[in-house]
């Protein structure tokens, strides 16, 4: 006992011996960057945009901040911005007008609709900028659905489907697209999708297969932002018949490798954050490019917890991107591309 009746503090006659200490690596700045396994470059992202009818200001989405829906003249200017950046790819999704959307979706594969007139202005102004096309219904039908009812208005019809997606592919492709990138999770679309395209001449146009794409609750803003939220009211669509069941992994890998057998470029999965599991499980089943998707969900909690100053904004961002990278995903699109980009240009 010591003087103030408290005991004595032992002693230690041996210190850690140790062959391994990994904090080596971590000692300073210049070793951590030195050891860093994965890297994030402009050039690994994909920006996606919204383009709207008509000329006006840029319209902000509520759900996100900082994303706009671009009339196409403001668009090329943001096109032009992304490019100099570094970021070579950029995703396109209208948000179409009420007035046209139809239960099959005509205007989905209108020549002369807002995707082929917005596509034509891109590769006119930015011919080195990779153009992606979206082919899904639910920005053009009247239902919201990402294809063809039945006849009962219960089930969304595969096969009707996916011959609107081949033509709406073609279509895509006769204004210059380059990568067309169905995402409506139809049976079979990738292999017509690819067959339509070859018979017209398109060889060269790559098919960017959302392969593993999740009935997920992220989408909310997303569906804002094209309008096609809900038929009715404010209750999301219910697309379980399609999209896949997030506690399902091994079908996730199944569908992916189905739409490798089919003739697709790229496989990818969304969303990505949540799913960096099948990220990896995917990463380690095929030898071709895999992408991964933040979604508009994923963007919007980070804004929203950072605005209350919950987190480090940042900080939360740039681990959420890595952690996509790190998981084995060779190109990511997301909404924070830009801002990235222009931090580290």
């Amino acid at each position: 006992m010591n003087s103030d009746n408290q005991p004595a503090v032992p002693m230690i006659d041996s210190l850690l011996t140790l062959t391994h200490r990994p904090r080596r690596l971590r000692r300073n700045a210049s070793t951590l960057s030195m050891v860093q396994e994965n890297y994030l470059t402009p050039q690994q992202l994909i920006a996606p945009v919204f383009v709207k009818s008509g000329a006006g200001e840029p319209e902000p989405i509520g759900a996100m901040p900082g994303v706009f829906r671009w009339s196409m003249d403001d668009l090329l200017n943001e096109c032009r911005d992304l490019y100099e950046l570094g970021i070579r790819a950029v995703a396109l999704f209208p948000c179409t007008p009420k007035e046209v959307k139809t239960p099959l979706g005509d205007y989905a594969i209108d020549p002369d609709g807002i995707v082929p007139q917005t596509t034509r202005k891109l590769k006119e102004a930015l011919p080195d900028l990779n153009v992606i096309v979206d082919l899904a219904l639910d920005p053009y039908t009247s239902h919201g659905h990402d294809g063809i009812l039945d006849p009962t208005g219960a089930w969304v019809d595969n096969d009707l489907t996916v011959n609107r997606l081949a033509q709406m592919a073609v279509v895509y492709a006769n204004a210059g697209a380059d990568w067309v990138a169905p995402s409506d999770m139809m049976d079979g679309r990738v292999g017509v999708i690819r067959k339509a395209l070859d018979q017209n001449g398109h060889e060269h146009v790559a098919i960017l297969a959302y392969s593993a794409k999740f009935a997920s609750a992220y989408y909310g803003p997303f569906r804002e932002a094209i309008g096609s939220g809900a038929a009715v009211g404010k209750n999301y669509l219910d697309k379980r018949s399609y999209q896949l069941n997030p506690a399902n992994r091994r079908e996730a890998i199944r569908d992916a490798l189905m739409d490798e057998a089919e003739g697709a470029d790229i496989l990818m999965v969304k969303p990505a954050g949540p799913f960096l599991d099948i990220i990896r499980d995917l990463r380690e089943s095929t030898r071709l490019p895999v992408a991964a998707y933040q979604v508009s969900g994923e963007y919007a909690q980070i804004k929203a917890a950072a605005q209350l100053e919950w987190l480090d904004y940042r900080k939360a961002r740039d681990e959420s991107l890595i952690a996509i990278r790190r998981a084995g995903a060779d190109l990511i699109l997301t909404y924070f591309a830009k801002e990235w980009a222009q931090e580290n240009a």
